[in-house]
Parts: C-alpha cells; sequence; structure tokens
C-alpha cells in the first residue's frame, strides 16, 4: 500500500489532502473467450516499467497552493506545445491569468486566437523550449509525443539545466519514460502530468492532473497546473501518472459502452430512454458523465468533447498495460472492439459516447 499527497482547489483556497490506494485484481471464470489479443499489444517505443510503476518507492510530500501565481511565478516564461481540443483551452487560462506564454501547433492557424490574446509564437517545438523555462506539452498520441519531444526540431534538444518540460499528454508509462530520458540526457528536468477532464473542464481550469516525476520541476509546475486544473497528484515516478491515466480512461470508457447499451435496452424494452438518464442521476451509479451524454445520445448527437479516437486509443494502451502485469481485463477488451467499430463506422473524430452507435451495429447484425 502507498501514500500520495494530492491538492484540491476552491475558490477560496488549495487543502492538502492524503489517500491511500489500494489495488485489488478480480478475475472470473465466467466470461465469454475473448478474439485474439493481438490487441493488447502495447506502443512499440518501449515496453512498459511493471517493476516502477508497482515500486511504490517514493516518499511522499507537501506543498502550499495559492489560488494565484506570484509576481515571480508570472515571470517564468511558459511554453505550450499543441493546441487542440484540450491544449487550447488550457493555453488560454495560462494567457488570460497574466502568465508569459509561448506556443506552437503543427496547423500555424490553431495558434492564430492566442497570439491575439497576448501569446508568443515560435515555429518548432525547439524554439518553443529554448525560449521557454517550463514547456508543456498536450499532444494526441504516443507517436506524437515522442516526435515533439524527441524528434527533428523537438523540445529536447534544447532541454539544458534549468529547463523543464511537462507532459500533459495521455500515453503508456514506457513512452513517458522515454521521453524522460531524452530530456534528462539534455539536462532539463521531466514531469509527466496527464489530465483527467475533457473539453469544458479544460475550458474552466477544472482538469485533474496526474503527476510523476521530478519533485522539483512538480514544485515550479505547481502554480500554472493550479491554473488549468482543480486538483493535482504527485504519484512518484515516471510512468507512474501514465499508468493512473489509462486506468482511469479504462474505467470511463468501460462505463460509456455500459450506459449505451443501457440506453438501447430500455427502449427496446417500451421504456423512455429520458427517464432511465434520470433514473441513474438519482441513483448509486450517478455520474455526471450519464447525465451530460445520455439525453445528446438518445437523439444520436455528439458534439465532441473527448474524441472517440482517443477514447479508443487509451484503451489500447490500458490493455496494454494489464498485460504487461498479467491482469484480466476483459470488460476494457470487450469495450475496445466496440469502440474499434465505430472507428471502421467513421466515427472516430465524434464525441467518445457515438459508441452507442456500434452498439446499434451489433444489435442490427
Amino acid at each position: 500500500m502507498s501514500l500520495c499527497f494530492f491538492l484540491v482547489k476552491n475558490r477560496n483556497s488549495h487543502h492538502l489532502l492524503s489517500s491511500t490506494a489500494a489495488i485489488m485484481a478480480l478475475s472470473s471464470s465466467f466470461c465469454p473467450q475473448l478474439p485474439n489479443t493481438n490487441y493488447f499489444r502495447a506502443t512499440p517505443y518501449s515496453s512498459f516499467p511493471t517493476k516502477q510503476l508497482l515500486s511504490g518507492s517514493y516518499k511522499p510530500f507537501s506543498v502550499q497552493a495559492t489560488s494565484s501565481p506570484s509576481k515571480d511565478e508570472l515571470a517564468t516564461r511558459v511554453g505550450f506545445l499543441g493546441l487542440g481540443i484540450m491544449g487550447s483551452p488550457m493555453a488560454i487560462n495560462l494567457i488570460k491569468a497574466g502568465c508569459d506564454v509561448t506556443v506552437w501547433n503543427r496547423t500555424k492557424s490553431k495558434c492564430d486566437p492566442l497570439t491575439s490574446l497576448g501569446a508568443k509564437y515560435k515555429p518548432s517545438p525547439e524554439e518553443v523550449a529554448a525560449s521557454c523555462d517550463v514547456t508543456f506539452a498536450m499532444l494526441a498520441d504516443p507517436e506524437s509525443a515522442v516526435e515533439v519531444a524527441c524528434g527533428k526540431h523537438g523540445a529536447a534538444s534544447v532541454m539544458g539545466p534549468g529547463k523543464g518540460y511537462v507532459d500533459v499528454s495521455t500515453v503508456d508509462g514506457g513512452t513517458s519514460i522515454l521521453i524522460s530520458e531524452r530530456i534528462k540526457a539534455s539536462g532539463g528536468s521531466f514531469l509527466e502530468a496527464p489530465v483527467s477532464g475533457s473539453k469544458k473542464p479544460a475550458e474552466d481550469g477544472q482538469l485533474i492532473f496526474l503527476t510523476a516525476g521530478d519533485k522539483s520541476l512538480y514544485e515550479t509546475a505547481a502554480p500554472f497546473l493550479d491554473i488549468m486544473g482543480k486538483s493535482r497528484f504527485y504519484l512518484g515516478d515516471v510512468g507512474n501518472g501514465a499508468a493512473m491515466k489509462l486506468v482511469v480512461n479504462m474505467i470511463m470508457g468501460s462505463m460509456m459502452a455500459t450506459f449505451a447499451e443501457g440506453l438501447l435496452l430500455s427502449e427496446k424494452a417500451g421504456l423512455d430512454p429520458n427517464v432511465l438518464v434520470e433514473v441513474v442521476s438519482q441513483g448509486a451509479i450517478s455520474a455526471p458523465m450519464f447525465a451530460l451524454k445520455g439525453p445528446s445520445m438518445i437523439k444520436s448527437s455528439y458534439p465532441t468533447a473527448f474524441p472517440l479516437k482517443h477514447q479508443q486509443k487509451d484503451l489500447r494502451l490500458a490493455l496494454g498495460l494489464a498485460e504487461s502485469v498479467s491482469q484480466p481485463t476483459p470488460i476494457a477488451a470487450a469495450a475496445n472492439e466496440l469502440y474499434k467499430v465505430a472507428k471502421g463506422h467513421g466515427l472516430s473524430d465524434d464525441d467518445f459516447s457515438a459508441v452507442i452507435e456500434a452498439v446499434k451495429v451489433k444489435l442490427q447484425s
């Protein structure tokens, strides 16, 4: 059993809380036979660091957080790489808080709204990192995260002493460790900080950061994390943050697939699915996700807050993590197949709640 500290932000103050977490495994003999396990394969960059993830060798520490950055903290030059559905609102919140922000994105036009708010622009990740003290990166997948950090004109090449790289992308632990090693080889420091939350929490500064890595960089980045989020966890060694995020998104993806089945079953049984959403919202399984997504799912409308392709990617990586520690995950594996069907029907860029369309396809077949 390991101990971690996390900070929760409210309107007036931050409270330091401590929690213990135990990992329990459950396997069942009545699960149906799964398809070929090739889809359990992890990212090609490196294997999952199972010993490191399970070691619990770090010591907890507390940090005093503030609701707004100090003048000295505002003097820190902040870079932001990747201005997609999540990165853009996160960077905008930093700018609005008065931070000195320099941005980059593959599609330059996505930088325009931020430069109009006062951000600076550089044409490559390398140039952003060279001009900044702390550089954040929010990329779509492990391949993009590695390319931006370690590829040609990547940030790692200029990460000397005194510079920090904070990767807030959702990747597997092996990819995170690879990027960390490249950053540290250049003399810089590294913190992984994947986020729990989608578009609206990113816009509202209500994300949850799952951090691991350099403690000093964690302390330096804390005021900026607090601008973009409502709470932050420090989980020890690099790889632990990535693992926690994959477990969280595995649960979320499986929940959504089951919810989709429930909506369709209620309708088939002659019930009003809108009433089902209301019943669920008042019971023990109430979740903001169900109340938010349910009404639009009933109308077959899927405005994108978290793209379906990213949910399927996270399930794939979570299954790779599970394989690396010999943990059966039959429910998540079945959910992953549904998301793959949805992708095959052109729903990759829709919200992940569009997985209900895959369930409809299964029913029709």
